[in-house]
């Protein structure tokens, strides 16, 4: 599946106030979402001594589709196809790959 049609379908699914003008509600489930996948990795070290068993694979399955649903939404809210944003993030990555700028910091690298 592209990106692009993922985007599409997913919009399908979307409910939440002020579609289509609304920043804030997808950003803040998109932050929710990427802290639930942080959450579990940190009870994997807690509580599963730093090993991925398959359970918590699957779960963090489930939560990264959701940070690609809110990912999706937000993207849309703000006009941009999701296949261009994924190229121009690898062009951008490629760039300094060339350069040798892949480490350090600063978005201008």
């Amino acid at each position: 599946m592209m990106f692009t049609d993922y985007q599409q379908q997913s919009r399908k699914t979307a409910i939440y106030p002020n579609m289509g003008a609304d920043l804030i509600y997808p950003t803040l489930g998109l932050v929710g979402e990427a802290g639930e996948i942080a959450e579990k990795i940190k009870k994997m070290i807690r509580d599963d001594g730093g090993m991925l068993t398959a359970e918590r694979r699957d779960l963090l399955k489930k939560e990264l589709g959701d940070v690609m649903w809110y990912l999706a939404q937000l993207c849309t809210e703000l006009g941009f196809d999701m296949d261009e944003v994924a190229n121009h993030n690898l062009e951008k990555l490629f760039s300094r790959k060339d350069r040798g700028k892949l480490t350090g910091d600063g978005d201008t690298r």
